[in-house]
């Protein structure tokens, strides 16, 4: 893994502050593990409520935690005054989701201005074993406030001021 440089000295706080704020991570029982420039892991226990018809957790509850770990790691790049908004993923499902935990890990490929790239990986635990049970691309963009200072794209020789 590349290490990244937050552009917001607070990103952990920030970080945790925007998790926070997300009631259906709350209700699915989804906690953070771990946090690092541009890496995210969370974690939740199986519920049966959880399940679909037989007995494994549903593929969207495993997609919900594999887009929001995605989401933090990328928001951990992001400036202060960002907010942050999935803008496209793709889900591999490789195994039954069969576990008593199961942690979703997340990390930035491509950083950029407005858009970020993310891989995420979950895994069941299950009988002291884990497996790798479904893999994950997304896209997330930072959502700047109107008028935020922009980066300029070249240098002002280049542009000729």
């Amino acid at each position: 893994m590349t290490a990244f440089e937050p552009k917001n000295p607070g990103y952990r706080a920030s970080a945790i502050a925007m998790f926070e704020g997300q009631p259906a991570m709350h209700t699915l029982g989804v906690v953070i593990v771990r946090l690092a420039p541009g890496e995210a892991e969370l974690a939740m226990l199986h519920s049966p409520a959880f399940t679909q018809q037989n007995g494994f957790v549903h593929a969207g509850i495993i997609t919900a935690g594999l887009d929001n770990a995605c989401g933090v790691a990328a928001f951990t790049l992001m400036p202060r005054e960002a907010d942050i908004l999935t803008v496209e993923f793709k889900t591999t499902l490789l195994a039954p989701a069969q576990g008593e935990r199961f942690v979703f890990k997340a990390e930035v490929v491509k950083p950029g201005r407005t858009l970020t790239f993310c891989e995420a990986k979950a895994f069941a635990e299950h009988e002291g074993k884990t497996r790798l049970i479904a893999t994950m691309t997304g896209t997330l963009m930072a959502m700047l406030p109107r008028g935020a200072p922009q980066t300029p794209r070249t240098s002002p020789a280049m542009r000729g001021d």
